[in-house]
């Protein structure tokens, strides 16, 4: 929760930008729409993809991973540069890479132009997704929650809208031209958001509460102490929750990237793996919004600690009703696991801006967003190996412990402030 209570944040921030905040989060939200199926359509081309290229849909499994890896570490770099360039010519950069990530996988020949091409994306889609976030952040801090759940519901359940057309389209012959209308749309769409994209002053809170009576001779800013992330890397708090954003990273990033081929494995019907892959992104980004504000409400620790362990008994539940043969409760797991899952995503930056401050925001949510990284190796390599040693069912098994340990984990942060 914000300390600076008696500022009017909607009023300030329409004197710097002239209009009203809500268009900044509008714009960001948006991008994050249109760059969502690099993550969440994945798993629907990724056959078509090898069978255009003659070669088995494992011979470029390691995409996801790349994906995952380049998307989560380019935005340590990209938030240090947002917070002292600002976001604009980032974003431009973003919808070259995003938009000719897809545009150039449609006429891809060769293994390695897939892996150069989705990594090459991948950078664009963490770009987008650092400067939406933290867009959220920098404007919102009385609402945090609500407005990042904003910006990612909009990453989740944005690629709700192309899945049908995707699968539809799902043929050696016809995955080009879907790529190609995917790509000319996000990089159009992200050029077109960057000009609507700035950020507050430095200290456009501060003048605000001393306007209001605040302590004109407080040193720090009217949230408390800015930590830097060199400082911020000095708390427990901050570990403790890389563990955690590992932990539900990976069993969430599993459902993402696996559910298409764990319901094949179990025999379930081809409705039902369609019905699986259209929900996932659906329930992540009503569960994004709906947490993320709650947490503006209650107690946020505890709305992290509830949210991964519903989350990880839901993937406990897609195991076991996937293996009674009962379509319409494997269904309702998948949507419980990732409508506790996704609010990761909502309820981390949140934190991060209760914890340390909105000045370096960008760059400090960065390193832990980097643990998306490790979540996404095991959600792609990792479960590929489980699978080959034990089984699908025991594979998702330990996504869901791994789940259930980041819940319990959330019950003893608290602010280092």
């Amino acid at each position: 929760m914000s300390s600076d209570a008696g500022v009017d944040h909607a009023a300030r921030a329409r004197e710097e930008l002239g209009f009203s905040r809500w268009w900044q989060v509008i714009a960001a939200a948006v991008m994050m729409a249109l760059v969502s199926p690099y993550q969440y359509v994945y798993s629907s081309i990724q056959s078509p993809v090898a069978g255009g290229l003659g070669v088995s849909p494992e011979a470029i499994g390691l995409v996801f991973t790349l994906f995952v890896i380049f998307q989560a570490g380019s935005q340590t770099p990209v938030g240090w540069l947002r917070d002292r360039h600002g976001p604009r010519e980032l974003t431009l950069v973003a919808g070259v890479l995003a938009g000719g990530g897809y545009l150039g996988l449609a006429f891809a020949t060769e293994v390695w132009h897939v892996y150069v091409l989705y990594s090459l994306g991948a950078i664009g889609v963490g770009i987008v997704y650092t400067v939406a976030v933290n867009t959220a952040l920098k404007w919102f801090p009385d609402r945090r929650g609500l407005t990042t759940g904003f910006g990612t519901m909009a990453f989740a359940g944005g690629s709700a809208l192309v899945v049908p057309y995707v699968r539809a389209n799902a043929t050696v012959s016809g995955y080009p031209t879907v790529l190609q209308n995917l790509g000319i749309v996000i990089g159009v769409g992200i050029l077109v958001g960057a000009l609507v994209l700035r950020d507050p002053p430095s200290g456009w809170l501060d003048d605000a509460a001393a306007t209001d009576g605040g302590d004109d001779d407080e040193p720090e800013t009217a949230q408390g102490k800015q930590f830097t992330w060199r400082e911020m890397l000095g708390t427990w708090q901050f570990w403790l929750m890389y563990a955690m954003f590992v932990g539900v990273s990976a069993a969430g990033l599993m459902l993402t990237a696996q559910i298409v081929s764990f319901a094949d494995a179990l025999d379930l019907t081809a409705v039902t793996v369609t019905a699986s892959a259209t929900l996932l992104p659906i329930a992540g980004g009503i569960g994004r919004l709906v947490i993320g504000d709650l947490s503006d409400r209650v107690d946020r620790e505890r709305a992290m600690a509830a949210s991964f362990l519903l989350c990880g008994l839901g993937v406990l539940g897609v195991v076991y009703f996937a293996q009674q043969g009962s379509s319409l409760l494997f269904l309702a797991a998948v949507v419980v696991a990732t409508f506790f899952w996704s609010p990761q995503y909502t309820l981390f930056p949140s934190v991060v801006g209760d914890y340390y401050g909105h000045e370096h925001s960008s760059a400090n949510y960065a390193l832990l967003y980097s643990g998306k990284m490790w979540g996404g190796v095991f959600g792609g390599a990792v479960v590929g190996w489980l699978v080959g040693v034990t089984s699908w069912p025991t594979a998702f098994v330990v996504g869901g412990v791994l789940a259930l340990g980041s819940g319990a984990a959330a019950l003893v942060l608290s602010s280092p402030r």
